[in-house]
């Protein structure tokens, strides 16, 4: 997923090799997605606005406290402080809408 984005970030830099890029530190930290599956189940049945809401929450939370604990080691591979709406450089709130259609997918894989 983040070799996606990354790699369309180029194609708006009209870069055509579309390269991406990504950390190992990713794998854990996407995996921990299926977390989400206990929400998921409670979550059944409510309105998609109600759920998006809770993944992104939940997705935020996992990456502050994840981007906290890497930058104790020197090994966090985002740094959003020069971006606008960052929180300690560690989340950025205009990700949200990507957060929220991320959760959704993730719901789906995950039920």
């Amino acid at each position: 997923m983040e070799i996606l984005f990354t790699g369309l970030r180029s194609f708006k830099k009209h870069n055509p090799k579309l390269m991406g890029n990504t950390s190992i530190w990713m794998f854990p930290i996407y995996g921990m997605a299926s977390l989400l599956s206990p929400v998921c189940r409670l979550l059944k049945g409510k309105s998609v606005i109600l759920r998006g809401g809770i993944y992104t929450c939940c997705i935020f939370i996992g990456e502050y406290i994840t981007g906290s604990f890497l930058r104790k080691y020197g090994a966090c591979p985002w740094d959003y402080s020069k971006a606008p709406l960052n929180v300690d450089g560690l989340i950025r709130l205009d990700y949200a809408p990507y957060w929220f259609g991320a959760g959704l997918v993730f719901e789906k894989m995950l039920l």
